[in-house]
């Protein structure tokens, strides 16, 4: 808050007398801080945001405006924004009590602008709403978003923010394939499982991984590969010749990150971090 001095000064007859200075404090009437609901995030996944307002002032604070910069940044000459503003949304509540959809204006952008806002003297509002992470929000171990908004109207004019990461985990995905598609009766055949990771982190031993299947038509003498290497029956994989199911030891398999890269554009691409599991057998 800012801290003022004042001076009077008393002038006849050609002389100047001086008073004390006097000192004091001009303090907001209203209160504006910003919240990210959620703790991370992901690409194409949302973030909720909270905006809280108090007015401790005698007077009515009447058209108030937010507008929400949607984390943006500039990069190679141009705007880019990390975040879209998710439709229909935003909930307003006035002392703690949802207000009809409709209320407050709320113009997409970006940037976000949400208007038509009046807060009596000692009420206070709550702006919940979601938006969307665009393909130019950064990815990476450190990547982060900082979303700013601002609240202007009257005399008021305050700004408000939140950071968000990066999710830091591993987002695996698997696909299973057979060589060949025809197998002839005591033929051979190999089921090939590629395991790819899209997060910012590699999988490890805590994730406790396991990669299971049951083998119909049943494998005889299967032989299994990660990348290429052998791997070893009991240290590395179970598998019942009776029944054909098969499964990886828990964390035996390490799916590194995925690596991130930002295009002349803006948008940001995603190489994943992949891992090979083969298991070749006789049926």
């Amino acid at each position: 808050m800012a801290v003022f001095h004042n001076q009077a000064s008393l002038v006849y007859r050609g002389l100047t007398t001086r008073s004390n200075v006097t000192t004091g404090e001009l303090t907001d009437t209203s209160g504006f801080a910003k919240a990210a609901v959620s703790q991370d995030y992901a690409p194409d996944e949302r973030i909720a945001f909270a905006l809280s307002l108090q007015n401790d002032g005698t007077e009515d604070l009447n058209a108030l405006a937010v507008t929400d910069d949607l984390g943006a940044y500039f990069y190679e000459g141009q705007t880019l924004y990390p975040l879209a503003y998710a439709q229909n949304s935003l909930q307003f509540y006035l002392n703690g009590v949802l207000q009809p959809a409709g209320t407050l204006t709320v113009t997409p952008g970006p940037p976000l602008t949400i208007s038509g806002l009046d807060l009596p003297a000692g009420a206070n509002a709550v702006l919940v709403y979601e938006a969307l992470v665009t393909p130019y929000a950064p990815l990476g171990e450190t990547a982060e978003i900082t979303n700013t908004a601002t609240l202007t109207g009257g005399a008021v004019a305050q700004t408000a923010s939140a950071t968000v990461p990066m999710a830091a985990e591993a987002r695996l995905t698997i696909s299973k394939s057979v060589a060949p598609a025809v197998i002839a009766e005591n033929g051979q055949v190999a089921y090939t499982f590629v395991l790819q990771n899209t997060g910012a982190t590699d999988t490890g031993a805590g994730d406790a991984l396991t990669v299971t299947d049951t083998f119909d038509p049943i494998l005889t003498d299967p032989v299994v590969t990660l990348d290429g290497q052998p791997l070893t029956e009991t240290a590395d994989y179970t598998y019942d010749p009776l029944t054909g199911a098969f499964a990886t030891v828990p964390g035996q398999i390490t799916v590194p990150a995925a690596t991130y890269a930002q295009n002349a554009d803006g948008v940001w691409s995603v190489t994943p971090g992949a891992a090979v599991l083969t298991v070749t057998g006789t049926v």
